[in-house]
């Protein structure tokens, strides 16, 4: 069965259209979004989307609009589409009709000096303070964080090596001496605690062998928010 439907591994037009985006550079995340985004199609359709017709592109923004879909996820799915059937299908008419919602996207909350630190002091343990730290600090992406090595730490330099970052792009970040003393308490803790592993990753997950994942730091990030909203509705702040 020829479609991104099929639940076995091999399937052609999955596998073709991941081939397609990694040629031409597209992130993990991204290629994960437009699998996502066209096995929605799929479910809708009820068939392969190889077999879809114009009209079926406009019942399927149709009825995410009736379900009132947000439009960060109906362009998403705009992408993904125009990209399966202008690429991957060689189809490029199909993607016509295709209708992209203007919005407006809302300023991002920014924390103050003293809601960052309160954040980070929320924390649980040295591990995350030190992880979050890098966050706020270095100007990193929590992905990006969570992918650090050991070795990306340039205490000579005082700068932080951040490979394949987003874009898949390499750069620095600097690196403070306060951000450097905290780390090097997390690498003693952790060497202490036997965590620290050959695999060299600067926060190690639960197994040693692989990084921390991105979700476990949001998870975090969560919980310390909601510690420090406390802390400061006590210290009446």
């Amino acid at each position: 069965m020829d479609a991104i439907t099929s639940p076995t591994p091999n399937n052609s037009l999955r596998e073709r259209m991941l081939q397609d985006m990694t040629m031409r550079g597209f992130g993990e995340h991204t290629q994960k979004d437009y699998i996502r985004h066209v096995r929605s199609f799929a479910a809708f359709l009820g068939r392969p989307p190889d077999t879809a017709t114009i009209e079926d592109l406009r019942r399927f923004q149709i009825d995410q609009h009736e379900r009132a879909v947000g439009p960060a996820t109906i362009n998403g799915a705009v992408s993904a589409l125009r990209f399966l059937f202008s690429i991957t299908l060689k189809r490029p008419e199909m993607a016509l009709g295709l209708v992209v919602v203007r919005f407006t996207p809302k300023l991002r909350v920014v924390l103050s000096v003293e809601e960052t630190a309160r954040l980070l002091e929320a924390a649980p343990g040295i591990k995350y303070k030190a992880a979050l730290s890098v966050a706020y600090g270095a100007g990193l992406r929590v992905s990006e964080v969570a992918h650090l090595k050991i070795d990306d730490i340039d205490s000579t330099r005082m700068l932080i090596r951040v490979e394949q970052g987003k874009g898949r792009k390499d750069r620095n970040a600097m690196l403070s001496p306060h951000l450097l003393d905290l780390l090097r308490q997390w690498w003693r803790e952790g060497k202490r605690r036997g965590v620290m592993l050959p695999h060299g990753w600067l926060f190690p997950g639960r197994n040693g062998t692989d990084p921390v994942s991105a979700r476990q730091l949001h998870r975090v990030v969560q919980e310390a928010a909601v510690i420090g909203r406390a802390i400061l509705r006590k210290s009446g702040l």
